[in-house]
């Protein structure tokens, strides 16, 4: 298979660029599919974003513990709760604030993490 791809790749090197644009013609009709889409996916460019443009929304977040606050052992207590460590690491996390507690995570379970370390004492951010 590899070698397949190696002779096509050096069939492909030798098109013109009108030859090549052709091809991408025909490749999104047969497939139906647009080498345009692709290139607006990938953002904006320096300028920000075009105006009208939909702003897509974030869905992915992570939640720093910024400051452990004066209550350090809750706050220990809920970032063991919230993501597994043992004790050692949850005291290790929480005395190097500031430090990740969760990555990934979605709107909703970001605020509740939040709101549990807020309620321990901790500042929280939520990036």
């Amino acid at each position: 298979m590899a070698a397949d791809i190696n002779a096509l790749i050096d069939q492909l090197s030798q098109l013109t660029v009108m030859e090549a644009a052709n091809l991408v013609k025909e490749l999104e009709k047969k497939w139906g599919v647009s080498a345009a889409a692709v290139a607006v996916a990938a953002g904006p460019g320096p300028g920000g974003p075009a105006q009208g443009a939909p702003v897509e929304e974030k869905t992915e977040f992570t939640v720093v513990l910024a400051n452990a606050g004066a209550n350090k052992i809750n706050v220990i207590k809920e970032i063991r709760a919230i993501t597994g460590l043992g004790l050692k690491e949850a005291k290790d996390l929480v005395e190097g604030a500031p430090k990740t507690v969760k990555e990934g995570v979605n709107k909703d379970d970001a605020k509740k993490i939040k709101d549990q370390l807020t309620a321990a004492g901790a500042t929280v951010e939520v990036k």
